[in-house]
């Protein structure tokens, strides 16, 4: 532990101070990043966080990385739609830009694939570039896989990996209830938490498997009834966003006391949500925790100019993994960075990444973290200023959660 807290601890400041003598690129070239998520509707929360999370880490990264690049973020709402992801990525084509950040969705992120593939095949030397932030669906680095699609987050199939280790060691785990929104990501979370729980521990009872609509649920009292009446003493659930923020608000409304393993509990106005009631209830498995150095001073520096939380560790490993590529590549080309980011590894915000050439996922350390109060450094963070904060109680190396792929990659002629 000692080992990677010292390598955290210089993570940023070596990531960008690279830049003062690396091999640049282009000194000076201004890359350019279309942003395609939701600004509007009930995930538009979500959605303004991220693209802040982008344009706050383009600046910092802009005064100093490996390839002497700026970076530059244009924004657009794709509305949580396919066929609007679509739209607003042949805009941002039309504009002249070649690299993509999305990360709200499988639809929208499967949607961008196929429009790539395409695309980039019929026009030689214009390609596109896909960096996938948190669109966390095994299938797009499996059947899907892509040579322009590269994922920065840990799949769901991996935090699962992560999750159950941890659960089968929780003795007071015995009756679980699924709860999870109702289209890929979801599915996936409800089909990997039967399938390790089968495998690790076999006594525990499955009581009940909900699929709620994306993003339209407006009062999960009806849910909770339901789930007190299982008699579950665990929930887990994938929900993001606007369905995790109202499932935990009516949890805490409806007197349930049951624990909850989620995903993305961290998420823009669910710690709010959770407020002291949950305290020691609420687990959270993900890449980023709040206690190691590189981490908490970038989660400083932004809430001092946004009074808002970074909680993506994708967005600061994006940018790390462009500039070192870049420089790797002598090019800004997506092609040649492309070809450049396979196998790649730099230090990420919560330690070492590395992205794995055969299917382009990146491996990285999974955090199980736990809804406390906050205490003493490095534990004081106030998420969402509730005085509370995810504290880690359990680190799962990179191997532990690595899970492996399917993905028969079809690279351009020449790589």
């Amino acid at each position: 532990m000692t080992i990677r807290r010292t390598v955290l601890s210089i993570a940023l400041g070596s990531a960008l101070a690279l830049g003062s003598s690396g091999a640049f690129a282009q000194k000076g070239e201004t890359v350019r990043i279309a942003w395609i998520d939701a600004l509007t509707g009930m995930t538009a929360a979500t959605g303004q966080n991220q693209l802040k999370g982008f344009q706050f880490m383009a600046e910092q990264f802009s005064k100093n990385n490996p390839a002497g690049v700026k970076f530059e973020i244009t924004s657009f709402d794709n509305k949580l739609s396919p066929q609007e992801t679509v739209n607003a990525l042949q805009a941002a084509i039309d504009q002249g830009i070649r690299y993509v950040a999305q990360g709200t969705g499988t639809g929208p992120a499967t949607a961008i694939i196929d429009f790539l593939n395409k695309y980039n095949e019929r026009n030689p030397g214009k390609e596109v570039l896909f960096l996938n932030y948190a669109a966390v669906d095994p299938s797009l680095t499996n059947e899907k896989c892509s040579f322009w699609h590269f994922r920065l987050d840990a799949d769901t199939s991996m935090k699962m990996e992560a999750l159950t280790t941890f659960m089968k060691d929780q003795a007071d785990v015995k009756k679980v209830y699924l709860i999870n929104q109702n289209y890929a990501h979801g599915h996936q979370v409800s089909k990997y938490a039967k399938e390790n729980l089968a495998r690790k521990r076999p006594d525990i009872q499955i009581v009940g498997d909900d699929l709620t609509p994306l993003a339209q649920t407006r009062d999960f009292a009806p849910y909770i009834a339901k789930i007190k009446a299982s008699g579950a003493d665990t929930v887990v659930t994938g929900n993001w966003s606007s369905d995790l923020t109202l499932l935990v608000k009516a949890a805490n409304d409806g007197g349930l006391t049951a624990k909850f393993y989620t995903y993305y509990a961290v998420v823009s106005g669910t710690p709010t949500a959770l407020g002291a009631n949950a305290a020691g209830r609420v687990y959270q498995v993900g890449v980023m925790p709040v206690d190691l150095p590189a981490g908490r001073k970038v989660m400083d520096e932004y809430k001092a100019k946004f009074n808002d939380d970074f909680y993506t560790a994708q967005i600061y490993n994006a940018y790390a993994l462009l500039g070192a590529a870049m420089a790797k590549a002598k090019s800004t080309a997506p092609i040649k960075v492309a070809a450049a980011l396979e196998g790649l590894e730099v230090n990420g915000l919560s330690g070492p990444v590395t992205m794995r050439k055969t299917d382009h996922q990146l491996q990285q350390a999974v955090y199980i973290t736990q809804w406390q109060k906050a205490g003493a450094k490095p534990y004081d963070y106030s998420v969402e200023n509730t005085g509370y904060n995810f504290r880690t109680i359990k680190t799962y190396e990179p191997y532990v959660a690595s899970t492996p792929t399917s993905c028969q990659m079809k690279r351009p002629s020449g790589l």
